[in-house]
This record gives structure tokens, C-alpha cells and sequence, in this order.
């Protein structure tokens, strides 16, 4: 019977081999041999594919491909859910760890009493019940907690940054004056961080901890001003000045207060300090953080931040009061350093340069000026500094000069100082003349006037200063002397507290004991200084009254003498 099917040799000869008389090459099983071929390319060889077999192909090969790409990306879901597995089983590890956490000694009594014996064994640090538990709960920006030695201050420094270490952004640091000094700290750290936060590492090298959150906290030092640099463009949400009394000027609190902030909105920026009584820096530290405002009470500081003083008392660290040998100790120091360190006194200064200071004698409430009695001033020029000047009046009935006014203002330009001084002296009776510092008439290349010359233009009656820095302390001393009568030569109004504390804490130089330490607050002290060495007098009255009918309020100097 006929096949009805046509067979693919008979539709497509083309594509089978014949031989030179046109048959068809046969293979074993008889049927045709269908022509070889290679991919493109082997044109060369005169074989070409048909256009299906090439589509098929191309097909073929893009299916491939395709399943590649789907195996590879079916390969990196399998990673990725693994990853998600392995950290699913990390958090539920850790939240079925009993974490530590800080507690109050309130919070720890909250504990049902079945649950507080076991709850005192795992307590690593318990903060003493008064100064160290309040510094550490405190809310204000910025706390200085200091007084009496052995008041747990170290201890509640290192705890402190603590706070926000279970936040990754988390970053403290810690500073002293020098490097050697923090070992103490860096000890109690190696001794109660790995226990509150198991896994933390400390690396020597940097003096820096790194916690298991990612939060860091980095010990440093600041022996000089320049050091602050090596914090230039970091970002602190806890910075920690221990014993800041040791720092000599602000410039480092300024400074590095510039690199408190965070990117975590949940973690607080804050500083925290300590300090005892004494040191090179205790002026400023007073003025900043006692002097505002009475011991644990809160206020706003000039530079808008909250703040608040702490007073350390010995009695409050049990672990120190108990048998009284610590407190033998403080009791066997020099005056000066006992009030200090055992009474946590701030009104003294190691090494006072004017220990006859006395505030019952030499600090009175202020009253009215009488219009006869001669008055003078002198002033010392700063302005990345503080410029101070002090009104000082003669009494005529013995003598005693009454400082009855102070200025104490930073970055001020010479015509702020002129038109300050201007406003001040309004209530004078007449133009007060008096004695500047010898530096404000020095030339730095400029064309302008100097601050003298501009001071002498807005009719301020001005003389060279003597600075003579011994012949002036001298006489300081003299005028704090007490007179037959009981009163000393000098009374100052306790309204000029700026002087008032120079004068009572400014220390010796210990390399030159015949003179201040320079590197202390001493502004005030040099203007007192300057008016001092002018030598105010007692005017004749009849002499003075007839002046003060002849002139009116700042009449124009004369540019040579200053008068």
C-alpha cells in the first residue's frame, strides 16, 4: 500500500546528502543521510543552518541562560532566609538572657522581698544613697559633682556614660589632664564593665571600649590647650571632665562642649565633671558651677545649657567613713587643703596669694558715694579675654579705698569698652580719671587707632599703668592689712564678686612665689593692681568742688598726657 505520508527527504532534499550522480547517501538503516552542520561560523566550511534550527537553538541557549540566572538567585534567597534564621535565633538568645540594667536603690526596694536576696547578688555597682545616686539620676545637661575628697566621685564617673551603652550611636568620652592620671579610672573600668556588659572590649592602644551594641567609650587627655584638637571633628553624647579643677582655663570645657551631639534621637546629650577645691582651674570652675546658684539646685547658665552643683561629702561613701582612718588623714593635711578636701570648701585656695583676705572685713554692702570724695579707675584690656576695670573712691576720713564698681565682659572692641564705660560712669558726679594697661597703646600695624587712643577720644581720662607686677602685689598686700582702728585700707562692695574672687583665690606662682600665677583668673586683680600702684589720694574738697563746677561728664583729653 502507497504511503500517504510524504517522508522529509522528498519535501526537503536540500537538506540530505547525495553523491556526484544525485542519489541519496543512505545510512545503515537505509533512509537518507541528513546533511551535518555547526553553528554560525561554519559557513567557511559550506555547511549553513536552516532559519528553524537556528531559531531553535537561539531558544534553547536563552532557556539556559535564564535558569543559570534563576538557580543563582534562587541560591541567594536560600542565603538570605539562612542569615534571617541565624539572627532570629541571636535575638531570641538574647532576650532570654537576663541583661543588665541599671537600677535605683528605690527600684531595688520595689522588688517583692521573695525576689530582692537574689536580685542584691546580681547587682554589680550600687550607687550610695545621696550625692553619688542624685549625680547619677540627674537631669540637667550639664552637672559638676565635687567638694570633699572620697565622696565616690571616680566610681559614679565611669558609671555614668553607662546610660545609653545599649544604643550603637552611643559614644563617651572620658578626660583628665594627663595620661597617667587616668589610670585609676581605666582600672575600675576593666573591673566593672565586662560584668555589666559581657563581650565588651577594651583596647589598650586607643584606651578605648567597644560594647556588644556598638557603643563606644574612649578615655583621653588634655595636658595642654592644643590637645582638644585631637577631638576636632568627632561627636561625643557624653563627655566626662574628671578632677577639671586641673584644667587652668575654660578653653577645653568650650571647646569640646562644641562636640556633644548625637544622630540617635533616643540617646540624651549630656557632660558631667568632678572636681575638689584647689587646683589652677578652680576659679572658673567656681564661677561656672557654684557660684550661680546654691548646692543642688537647678539653673539656666549663660550659654543656655541647665546645670547644677553637687557637693561630695566624705560621710556619704560608707566604704570610706566607717572606721574614720581616711578622714585621720584629711584631718592631718595643712589648713588650706583640709578645708578642701574634708570640708569640700570652695572659699579657699591652695597656695592663696592673699591669705589675709578676709570677706567680714574687706567685703561690705554697698552705699552712696558722697559727691566729694575722689574717685579713679583702672583697667585691663582683653578680648578673647575677659577686659575688667574697677571704680575704686577714697575715704577722706581715713583714707580706706572703697571699690564701689566692677566690669568683668569678654570680646568687648575698644569703642565697646568706651561706650560701656561711658554708661557706667553716668551716675558719676564728674569724669573719672584713671589708668590703663600699657599694651592697649602698643601698635600692631594697623592704621587705626588703638584701643587707648579710642578710649581718650570718647573722653575717658587715661594714663599709662604702672605694671610693675611684685611693687603691685606688695601693695595689694598693704591695703588688706588691718589698721589700728580694725579697717582695712581697702573695702570692696559686694557687688563687684568678680574681684572679690580673684582676690580670694588667685594661687601663688610656684615658680615665682613673689608673684600670681598668671595662668589663673587674674583680670580684675591686674586692674586692682593698676589703680592700686596710681596711688589714689585724698583730694582737697574746696579743690574738688571747684573742678566739678568747671567741667562736665567726659570733657575731652588731652591726647598726650591723658588728662
Amino acid at each position: 500500500m502507497p504511503n500517504s505520508e510524504k517522508n522529509d527527504w522528498d519535501i526537503n532534499p536540500e537538506n540530505y546528502l547525495t553523491d556526484e550522480e544525485g542519489n541519496f547517501k543512505l545510512k545503515v538503516d537505509g533512509t537518507p543521510r541528513k546533511k551535518g552542520g555547526r553553528p554560525l561560523g561554519s559557513q567557511g566550511r559550506g555547511y549553513t543552518y536552516h532559519s528553524e534550527t537556528k531559531a531553535k537553538q537561539s531558544a534553547k541557549r536563552s532557556v539556559k541562560e535564564k535558569e543559570k540566572k534563576l538557580k543563582a538567585a534562587q541560591n541567594k534567597i536560600d542565603n538570605y532566609k539562612k542569615s534571617i534564621s541565624k539572627t532570629k535565633k541571636t535575638l531570641d538568645k538574647l532576650e532570654n538572657e537576663k541583661a543588665p540594667k541599671l537600677v535605683s536603690a528605690e527600684e531595688l526596694e520595689n522588688i517583692p522581698p521573695a525576689l530582692q536576696a537574689a536580685a542584691q547578688e546580681d547587682v554589680i555597682f550600687k550607687a550610695n544613697v545621696g550625692p553619688q545616686e542624685d549625680f547619677l539620676a540627674a537631669g540637667e545637661t550639664d552637672v559638676l559633682y565635687g567638694g570633699a575628697a572620697g565622696g565616690g566621685k571616680s566610681y559614679a564617673m565611669i558609671i555614668d556614660p553607662l546610660r545609653f551603652a545599649h544604643r550603637s550611636a552611643h559614644r563617651a568620652l572620658i578626660l583628665r589632664r594627663s595620661m597617667p592620671e587616668l589610670r585609676e579610672l581605666i582600672d575600675k573600668s576593666r573591673e566593672l564593665y565586662p560584668k555589666a556588659f559581657p563581650g565588651c572590649k577594651y583596647k589598650e592602644v586607643e584606651k578605648l571600649w567597644n560594647f556588644p551594641s556598638g557603643a563606644k567609650m574612649e578615655f583621653g587627655f588634655l595636658e595642654r590647650d592644643a590637645d582638644v584638637y585631637r577631638y576636632q571633628g568627632q561627636a561625643y553624647s557624653f563627655i566626662g571632665f574628671d578632677e577639671i579643677t586641673h584644667l587652668p582655663t575654660e578653653f577645653a570645657w568650650n571647646y569640646l562642649a562644641s562636640r556633644l551631639r548625637t544622630t540617635d534621637p533616643e540617646i540624651e546629650t549630656y557632660m558631667r565633671c568632678t572636681a575638689n577645691p584647689g587646683g589652677s582651674g578652680a576659679n572658673w570652675v567656681k564661677k561656672r558651677y557654684i557660684d550661680p546658684a546654691p548646692p543642688n539646685e537647678s539653673f539656666r547658665g549663660s550659654d543656655g545649657l541647665t546645670r547644677k552643683f553637687i557637693p561630695a561629702r566624705l560621710q556619704d561613701n560608707p566604704y570610706l567613713a566607717k572606721d574614720g582612718r581616711y578622714e585621720q588623714m584629711l584631718n592631718a593635711l595643712p589648713p588650706t587643703q583640709r578645708k578642701q578636701l574634708l570640708d569640700g570648701n570652695w572659699d579657699v585656695a591652695e597656695g592663696a596669694a592673699f591669705t589675709e583676705f578676709n570677706p567680714f572685713d574687706h567685703v561690705i554692702t554697698p552705699f552712696e558715694i558722697p559727691i566729694h570724695w575722689e574717685r579713679s579707675k583702672g583697667i585691663d584690656y582683653g578680648y578673647a579675654s575677659e577686659s575688667a576695670c574697677v571704680w575704686g573712691a577714697v575715704d577722706p576720713s581715713d583714707g580706706t579705698l572703697i571699690i564701689y564698681r566692677e566690669l568683668y565682659r569678654k570680646g568687648l572692641l575698644g569703642t565697646d569698652l568706651a561706650n560701656m564705660l561711658t554708661e557706667m560712669e553716668y551716675e558719676d558726679p564728674f569724669s573719672v580719671a584713671g589708668v590703663l594697661d600699657t599694651a592697649c597703646w602698643s601698635r600692631t600695624g594697623t592704621t587705626g587707632p588703638t584701643v587707648g587712643e579710642t578710649l581718650q577720644k570718647a573722653g575717658h581720662k587715661l594714663r599709662r599703668a604702672d605694671k610693675n607686677r611684685i611693687q603691685g602685689k606688695i601693695q595689694i598686700h598693704e591695703y588688706l592689712r588691718l589698721k589700728a582702728s580694725g579697717r582695712p585700707k581697702i573695702q570692696i562692695f559686694n557687688t563687684c564678686p568678680n574681684l572679690i574672687r580673684e582676690i580670694q583665690s588667685i594661687p601663688l606662682d610656684k615658680s615665682k612665689p613673689e608673684d600670681v600665677d598668671t595662668n589663673a583668673s587674674d583680670h580684675a586683680y591686674d586692674a586692682l593692681r593698676y589703680l592700686i600702684m596710681a596711688r589714689p589720694r585724698i583730694n582737697d574738697t574746696i579743690q574738688q568742688l571747684r573742678q566739678f563746677r568747671k567741667e562736665s561728664h567726659f570733657t575731652p583729653s588731652d591726647s598726650t598726657f591723658g588728662y
